[in-house]
């Protein structure tokens, strides 16, 4: 029997020279990422420092001293729970849980309602309503305070939660958002949908909304972290009722009470930072995926 001698592949090495120079473009990029995520990360961890820091425990050392104020001597979470006991952010978080969440589930369904005709009807005009809607993103929000407060006024909703969430339910990012996504949506799956009987509603419920889960976990996340952090618009909207504010408001109060007490000031606002830091990392791969349908 004769053996059967099968030809062996040898990988080609590459050059030494070619070699250095994906090593040196690696250290390069890797050394630019380290730096971006140290200017990113260092104000977080100084925060975070100051807060655990014990009061009692400093040994005379200021806050500003660096790098010793990274390093506490004693570390507690009685800056937390003072904070919280004292200035009774309870209720506060309370305020921007609801206010937040009124604002999210208003957003994805003022701008899915709106992005859906104008991604999948004809109509006369419809890429120039578009284009209006676009147009708007230029324009600070600054510029509508005047007027939304005065609509706020004569429909006498100054003052209430309403108040806060109606005039920002409409944006142009979301609905852009939207109909990026539900024109990625093939369209023959809403023929089948309309060939089996669904009206529009059923197969913008049934069909759409579930096949751009992405985009809309996407504005959600977007939409949480910008009414979270909202300042200026609930100050104003709730300046008469301040038991309404929500956190964002709240924690820069904490400057004024607490004036000579900066471990007090980074436990307040860690304890604002917290939530959306924690909800934007668990669900960060959905709010990516929807930018990308949103790109293509």
């Amino acid at each position: 029997m004769s053996a059967v001698v099968r030809p062996t592949s040898r990988r080609t090495a590459a050059p030494p020279r070619l070699r250095l120079r994906r090593l040196l473009r690696l250290i390069v990029r890797y050394s630019l990422l380290s730096l971006i995520l140290v200017f990113a990360v260092f104000p977080f961890v100084w925060t975070l420092a100051i807060a655990l820091t014990d009061k009692s425990a400093t040994g005379g050392v200021s806050i500003y001293d660096f790098p010793a104020s990274l390093l506490p001597r004693q570390v507690t979470l009685n800056n937390f729970v003072e904070v919280y006991r004292t200035f009774s952010l309870g209720k506060y978080v309370w305020n921007s849980v609801v206010i937040t969440g009124m604002t999210v589930l208003g957003t994805l369904a003022v701008s899915s309602l709106a992005a859906y005709p104008l991604a999948r009807f004809r109509f006369p005009g419809r890429n120039a309503l578009f284009a209006l809607i676009i147009a708007t993103l230029v324009l600070p929000s600054e510029t509508n305070f005047i007027v939304n407060t005065l609509t706020l006024q004569k429909l006498h909703l100054l003052g209430t939660y309403t108040g806060v969430v109606l005039p920002g339910l409409a944006t142009a990012f979301g609905i852009f958002l939207m109909r990026q996504a539900f024109l990625a949506v093939p369209h023959s799956l809403i023929e089948a949908a309309r060939l089996d009987g669904a009206s529009e509603w059923q197969t913008l419920w049934r069909v759409m909304l579930p096949l751009t889960t992405p985009s809309l976990a996407a504005l959600g996340i977007f939409t949480l972290v910008t009414s979270w952090n909202a300042y200026f618009w609930p100050q104003l909207v709730l300046s008469a009722t301040p038991d309404l504010a929500p956190l964002s408001v709240a924690v820069l109060k904490l400057k004024g009470q607490f004036n000579y007490d900066p471990f007090n000031v980074a436990a307040g606002s860690l304890i604002m930072m917290l939530p959306v830091l924690l909800i934007f990392m668990a669900a960060q791969r959905y709010f990516m995926r929807g930018l990308e349908g949103a790109v293509k």
